[in-house]
């Protein structure tokens, strides 16, 4: 249904931002762009979309996931994602000291490590 895609790239703008989303779209190939069509329509379409659950959720339920599935190279952008979400640097630590019980303490430490880099870059953290 190009509405999810259209719906999707609306709200992966919302979330991501457009820097990041222009980088995506430019970056598309022919080898990549069934990829990126299905994360637009799928992720971003249809599921980011509903009503069930709020962005600042949303993004606490990502971030646990890509700990616990050892996404290091995505959680830097989901770190973003929930800084826009609304998400403090204390609620984000939670999120992944929380992981660090069900998902295990290697994932979570370095989680820790990317989102404390990732926070020092957006200025949400206080130096020292």
């Amino acid at each position: 249904m190009s509405d999810w895609h259209d719906e999707g790239m609306r709200v992966r703008r919302e979330v991501l931002g457009d820097e990041h989303v222009d980088r995506a779209v430019a970056g598309t190939t022919a080898f990549t762009a069934p990829f990126q069509d299905y994360i637009t329509r799928a992720a971003w379409g249809s599921v980011w979309t509903r009503d069930g659950l709020d962005r600042r959720t949303r993004s606490c339920v990502t971030l646990a996931v890509l700990t616990a599935l050892h996404c290091h190279g995505e959680i830097p952008m989901h770190v973003r994602a929930a800084v826009g979400n609304g998400l403090t640097p204390e609620e984000i630590a939670e999120v992944l000291l929380h992981t660090a019980v069900y998902a295990g303490v290697p994932a979570a430490n370095e989680a820790f490590a990317i989102a404390q880099r990732t926070l020092a870059e957006l200025g949400e953290l206080p130096s020292g």
